[in-house]
């Protein structure tokens, strides 16, 4: 096996298992030597990795130094959600969005229609990707406990009166469960053949219930 397609299988495993990668790692010195090339922390998938397991600091630290993608992502949505720092989140965020870690590209989309009534960013995301990314990113475990800022949860107040009410008088879709003006319900009320809007209303409903940004555990701010 040439020396290039060795990178690429190195890469390939790096993007989808941290598990793998280490089983690649002790194949060969090779496969051992590309693997840890400083080039390569680029590639790695550090939400493959439980977050709650202790993945050392100083791989973190490399991998973010490198534009690893998916270090972008936590830091971005640890500095929006946690820290309150909406500008520098927002940007980490969208770095790891355009290079199409797909969680980010959700993650950025979504948090622009939240607290920035900017939709723009969905447009070509067709529902089944949304939906299977959405259910991905919001059940990923960053840490113990939530901790949410503030206009989180103001924002998530001012969804639950503005928006659901609007959900259930729509006719779009056949109601298959109870009506109850809340979040805890509103993704089992009604079945797939809703309209465009309460799609959207639905899924930013489960964002906001569901979502627990990075514990201050892991302080994404030393790397």
């Amino acid at each position: 096996m040439s020396r290039k397609i060795q990178a690429l299988v190195v890469e390939h495993v790096a993007c989808n298992s941290f598990q793998d990668l280490y089983g690649l790692k002790a194949s060969s010195k090779s496969m051992k030597g590309l693997a840890e090339r400083r080039g390569g922390y680029y590639f790695y998938d550090v939400l493959s990795v439980p977050w709650g397991l202790n993945m050392p600091s100083q791989l973190l630290k490399s991998c973010y130094a490198e534009g690893n993608p998916s270090t972008l992502y936590i830091k971005g949505v640890q500095f929006f959600f946690t820290f309150d720092l909406q500008e520098e989140g927002l940007s980490l965020m969208k770095r790891a969005a355009d290079a199409r870690y797909e969680p980010a590209v959700y993650t950025h989309a979504i948090t622009q229609a939240i607290f920035l009534c900017d939709g723009q960013y969905f447009h070509g995301n067709p529902r089944e990707w949304v939906k299977r990314i959405g259910k991905l990113v919001r059940y990923v475990k960053w840490g113990w406990g939530l901790w949410h800022f503030d206009e989180f949860l103001q924002n998530r107040a001012l969804f639950i009166s503005k928006f659901v009410p609007p959900f259930y008088r729509c006719q779009c879709s056949t109601h298959v469960g109870r009506k109850c003006v809340c979040l805890w319900h509103l993704d089992m009320t009604k079945d797939d053949n809703i309209c465009e809007r309460c799609f959207w209303i639905k899924e930013i409903d489960t964002f906001l219930r569901d979502f627990e940004p990075i514990s201050v555990i892991r302080d994404t701010r030393t790397w």
